[in-house]
């Protein structure tokens, strides 16, 4: 699957949330169907958003690359350390959701 397709066409037809405040806001709201965060990020943010997806079981993919590298994939011309899923449109981004449980 091409990520950085699927992930902008989610980002133009459903609705995605970029950066941590924004997905941890969606993750207590009980939005989210999917996490996507950078490998890299500092292990604060890591800790407190898999600790809340997996209270909302909610899968949580795991982007090879840095926050950069997920800024550029989404579109962005910054970092990105973490990208909600509340609603995928017409992208099949939820399909990574199978890669992680399996």
């Amino acid at each position: 699957m091409d990520i950085s397709f699927q992930l902008r066409r989610a980002m133009e037809t459903g609705d995605v949330k970029i950066g941590f405040r924004q997905a941890e806001k969606s993750l207590l709201n009980g939005r989210s169907k999917l996490i996507i965060m950078a490998e890299k990020i500092p292990e604060r943010m890591r800790l407190r958003i898999t600790h809340l997806a997996k209270i909302a079981g909610v899968p949580v993919y795991v982007f090879k690359g840095g926050s950069l590298d997920l800024g550029e994939v989404s579109g962005r011309p910054h970092f990105v350390a973490v990208i909600s899923i509340d609603d995928p449109g017409d992208s099949s981004i939820l399909e990574l959701a199978k890669e992680v449980t399996s």
